[in-house]
C-alpha cells in the first residue's frame, strides 16, 4: 500500500498541463466554511500540502492569505507559479512535505490539503502538521470524490463494462456512495492526540461534461494516467462513441468532499 502510495502520487506531474483546467473548482462555501471554523484572517500565514496547480491556492490567495506551498512536482510546481503570478504573498516550494523544514522557527496559522492528504504517510502525517503550527493554529483537508446520487447520470455504470473488460473494474463488493455519506475521518484525527476536531462539513455539486473534457479529466487521476496505453485507448474510444450517441454529447459527473477542520491540541503547544 505505501509503495502504491509513493508511485501514483508522483504520476501527477504528468498531468500538469491538464490539472487547472480539468480538475474540478471547489465550491465557494467550502473555503467560507473553513475560513469561519478557523477564524483565520487576511495576513495570516498558511501552509499548503501539495498544491497541484494552485486549484484551492488561487481562492485563497484572492482572500489575501500569505501562503507557502509545498508540491513534490516539478512541473505542477512551474505550472503553479504561472497560475499564481499576480499573488505576491505565495511562495512555491519544490518538496515532499515529508522532509520539507521552514526557515528558522517559522511556523503557521493554518496547514490544510486539497484531495492531496490521503498521499501523505498516516504514519506521520499529523506529526508533521501539528510541529508545523502555531499555538492554537489548525489543520484542514479535503477531496474531491465521484458521488453518485439515486438520480444520477447513470453512464459510470453503464461504462463499467469495458473497465472490467480491460481488466481495471472497480473492486469486489464496490457501490456506490451517495452524497452526504463519504467516509469521514473525524475518528483519526482524534486517534492522533494531537487535534481537535472543529468541524467535518458536507459539500456536494455537479458538472457536465462533453466527451473531450472528460476525458482530460480521466487523464489527471493517477489509475488512467498510469494505466497501459492500449486499455487507455480502448477505454477512451468507448467513451466517445457512447457519449456520440447522446442527444446533448454530455455526461453528468456529481462531486462530493468533506470539509475537516481541527485545532492543534493545547497539550502539544510549545512551552
Amino acid at each position: 500500500m505505501a509503495d502504491d502510495r509513493h508511485r501514483l502520487r508522483t504520476t501527477f506531474n504528468a498531468a500538469a498541463d491538464l490539472y487547472q483546467q480539468a480538475r474540478p473548482e471547489y465550491p465557494e462555501p467550502l473555503y467560507d466554511t473553513l475560513v469561519r471554523a478557523t477564524g483565520i484572517e487576511a495576513g495570516d500565514r498558511l501552509l499548503e500540502i501539495g498544491c497541484a496547480t494552485g486549484k484551492a491556492t488561487i481562492p485563497l490567495a484572492r482572500r489575501g492569505f500569505r501562503i507557502t506551498c509545498i508540491e513534490i512536482g516539478s512541473e505542477l510546481a512551474a505550472a503553479a507559479r504561472r497560475n499564481l503570478n499576480e499573488f505576491p504573498g505565495v511562495e512555491i516550494i519544490d518538496s515532499a512535505f515529508e522532509t520539507w523544514h521552514p526557515p528558522g522557527a517559522d511556523r503557521f496559522d493554518l496547514v490544510f490539503a486539497a484531495t492531496a492528504w490521503h498521499w501523505i504517510d498516516p504514519a506521520t502525517r499529523y506529526q508533521r502538521a501539528c510541529e508545523l503550527l502555531r499555538s492554537g493554529g489548525h489543520l484542514a483537508f479535503w477531496s474531491a470524490s465521484h458521488v453518485i446520487p439515486h438520480s444520477g447520470d447513470p453512464f459510470f455504470s453503464e461504462i463499467q463494462d469495458v473497465y472490467e473488460e480491460i481488466r481495471e473494474g472497480v473492486p469486489d463488493g464496490w457501490a456506490p456512495i451517495r452524497p452526504g455519506y463519504l467516509p469521514d475521518s473525524r475518528a483519526e484525527i482524534e486517534e492522533s492526540g494531537l487535534f481537535d476536531v472543529v468541524a467535518v462539513r458536507h459539500f456536494d455539486w455537479e458538472i457536465s461534461y462533453n466527451a473531450e473534457e472528460y476525458l482530460k479529466l480521466l487523464d489527471t487521476f493517477s489509475g488512467h494516467i498510469a494505466m497501459e496505453a492500449s486499455k487507455r485507448d480502448r477505454l477512451y474510444a468507448e467513451i466517445r462513441r457512447r457519449l456520440a450517441q447522446r442527444s446533448d454529447g454530455r455526461l453528468r459527473r456529481h462531486w462530493g468532499a468533506v470539509l475537516h477542520v481541527a485545532r492543534r491540541s493545547q497539550q502539544h503547544d510549545p512551552s
